[in-house]
């Protein structure tokens, strides 16, 4: 039982013991300096005056609220940074690079010594993740720890096999082996070069078929080609197209039967000479058409695909100087575009033979050296043409005389590089006809002179001399025609 005169009961804390209660005075007792005195006098501790002034500050002292609310927190502060450490490891997992929660922690390394029995002192820094002159070294590839290697995707055989299994994305006609007993691994570099090459050439190839399909090519024309075509068999133009008959470099041949043309009949058999619309055979033969004065004006404000239109009309054009020369050529019968249509060298489908492939006598090659010479002849002074591209491809062997034929770059003796045209003609003929054995067979100087009517000095084996000489009269022809106009030279020298 309580003591009688006790009056007021102890206060009881949640986690304190029961302590007897303090004597009850007034604010003025306390203030009281004698009452202080007196205490001091009697040896009385200040707590028993103030309660809050005795806390211990031993931690296994429990008597302190205050002090007990700092143990809990300190204890909630090292449970936040174990968790602060755990999702650390969860997030940055075995990567080399990491992220840190360091400044999210809330107790300083040095205060968390006393945690765990098995952790070592604060003061031995050594293994310390925190310090920060411990030097951060990593393996090159993969990750040893804890007796374990732990291989990662940098790894060069991973990398090599991941590599081999993603060329099967590559083009078709890439091979790398079906697999089967054998471990193929391909290095980034070995890969990079492979996937690049692949794909440029997928992109040529692209590229190749787009042009393919938009030019006309070998034995084939393209959709606005073969269009044209059947626009004239259904106009009545032509009766049907038989097929290719002989390919060159710019252009196919097709043989027809032909029709009729505004009730005028075309002969019996025709050719078309489909010009190909590629321009890679036409891109180094712009000199046969651009310095010519008749397509000067139209050559510099045209595309380049309609150039080659220009090219079908150039050769129409020559085509009928030398018929009313009455040269032994083709007819120009009709010009669709690109598409020439002429009559046929020939008979019952079979084309009259090149002079090259013509099974001829002595007698009659030396009958074809005179005709070549006067076709040459009519064609510089009467026709003031110089075919340019002359040799025995484009000459034909058909009822016993010589026929010229392709004459689409055939150029006036004004063009500033007609005489080196001749010239390089003229050593054409002369070199095949004395392999063939044609004894009347000239020179090319001497044909030269033969044909242009001019005297050019011929000195013994010297070619580089005689075409030197042919350079500076064409130097003085250009400024000849410079000053008198658009003439040409060989009137000018008459």
């Amino acid at each position: 039982m309580d003591p009688p005169g006790v009056t007021a009961e102890t206060a009881r804390g949640p986690w304190a013991a029961t302590a007897a209660a303090a004597p009850v005075c007034s604010l003025a007792d306390v203030m009281s300096e004698q009452l202080a005195r007196q205490l001091e006098e009697d040896g009385v501790s200040p707590s028993a005056a103030d309660p809050a002034a005795g806390a211990s500050d031993d931690p296994s002292e429990t008597t302190s609220d205050l002090m007990l609310a700092r143990v809990l927190q300190l204890q909630f502060d090292r449970e936040f940074d174990e968790q602060l450490r755990r999702e650390e490891r969860k997030f940055n997992g075995d990567s080399k690079v990491s992220v840190s929660f360091e400044n999210h922690r809330v107790v300083h390394p040095d205060e968390d010594s006393d945690s765990s029995e098995d952790e070592v002192d604060w003061q031995d820094t050594r293994h310390d993740p925190y310090r920060a002159d411990k030097p951060q070294t990593a393996p090159r590839r993969g990750f040893a720890g804890k007796g374990k290697n732990i291989t990662t995707k940098h790894d060069a055989a991973t990398c090599g096999r991941r590599n081999t299994a993603r060329m099967d994305h590559f083009a078709p006609e890439v091979h790398v082996g079906d697999g089967v007993g054998m471990d193929l691994q391909l290095s980034n570099q070995v890969f990079n070069s492979l996937k690049q090459h692949c794909h440029g050439e997928q992109r040529r190839g692209a590229r190749l078929h787009d042009k393919k399909e938009r030019s006309t090519a070998e034995h084939a024309v393209d959709p606005r080609t073969r269009l044209l075509m059947f626009k004239m068999v259904n106009a009545g133009v032509l009766e049907n197209i038989n097929g290719c008959i002989s390919t060159g470099k710019e252009s196919v041949i097709f043989h027809a039967d032909g029709g009729s043309l505004e009730d005028k009949p075309l002969p019996q058999e025709v050719v078309l000479k489909v010009f190909k619309t590629t321009l890679n055979e036409f891109k180094n033969r712009d000199r046969y058409i651009k310095d010519d004065y008749r397509f000067i004006d139209r050559f510099s404000k045209l595309n380049p695909r309609k150039v080659i239109r220009l090219w079908a009309e150039k050769e129409m054009h020559n085509l009928g100087r030398m018929r009313k020369a009455e040269l032994p050529c083709p007819e120009a019968v009709l010009l669709k575009k690109h598409i020439l249509v002429m009559s046929f060298i020939g008979q019952d489908h079979v084309p009259a033979p090149k002079l090259k492939d013509a099974a001829l006598s002595s007698e009659d090659m030396k009958q074809a050296f005179y005709q070549v010479l006067r076709l040459m002849q009519v064609l510089y002074r009467d026709c003031n043409l110089v075919h340019a591209d002359l040799s025995e491809y484009n000459l034909l062997w058909h009822q016993g005389k010589v026929w010229l034929i392709d004459v689409s770059q055939s150029v006036e003796p004004a063009h500033p590089h007609a005489l080196e045209f001749l010239y390089r003609d003229c050593r054409n003929v002369s070199t095949f006809f004395q392999k063939r054995g044609v004894s009347e067979a000239m020179s090319a100087s001497q044909l030269f002179n033969a044909v242009s009517g001019l005297d050019v000095p011929v000195g013994e084996d010297s070619e580089a001399e005689f075409i030197a000489e042919i350079v500076a009269l064409e130097k003085r022809k250009e400024d000849h025609i410079q000053r008198r106009g658009k003439k040409t030279f060989a009137v000018a020298a008459h």
